[in-house]
């Protein structure tokens, strides 16, 4: 059983941390948009939202090990409770088709820093300022379902 936690307190951890990548890697795109004609600073920037977005990646995946572990586990791991009570795992697939709509989001912002670097425009700053929100719409549900187990 304290095996269970301990994975569950690193999967939350790790989670933060992705969740906080994809919450400043907008901001981020708002400032390059806001920062046109200053190359050392566009140039700054870029390095930080490249960074940003590579650590976010490795912190996705070890979340996604971990979720794993919580799901699964059970059946590997000797006394280690199983999260989903057979015919109740409703909420875990919502929350994990949240998570993919999470995951796609990250992703195409990380295109969007990505063109930056090619030359490619950004949206208004207002249009980023807006499309920072985003991933709130699917992260108040997503820690409610965990909590709640409404199905």
């Amino acid at each position: 059983m304290q095996s269970y936690y301990w994975v569950k307190t690193f999967h939350i951890v790790f989670v933060v941390a992705w969740m906080a990548t994809v919450f400043y890697l907008p901001r981020i795109l708002v400032n390059l948009s806001e920062t046109a004609g200053q190359p050392a600073v566009v140039e700054r920037l870029q390095l930080m939202g490249m960074r940003l977005y590579r650590f976010g990646h490795s912190m996705f995946g070890l979340a996604f090990v971990l979720g794993l572990v919580l799901w699964l586990g059970y059946k590997v791991i000797p006394d280690f409770p199983t999260m989903v009570a057979p015919g109740g795992a409703g909420w875990l697939h919502a929350k994990l088709g949240l998570v993919v709509v999470l995951l796609a989001y990250f992703i195409w912002i990380g295109r969007l820093l990505k063109g930056v670097a090619k030359g490619r425009a950004l949206p208004s700053s207002r249009a980023l300022r807006w499309i920072n929100e985003i991933p709130l719409l699917a992260f108040i549900p997503i820690v409610w379902l965990v909590l709640a187990k409404p199905f």
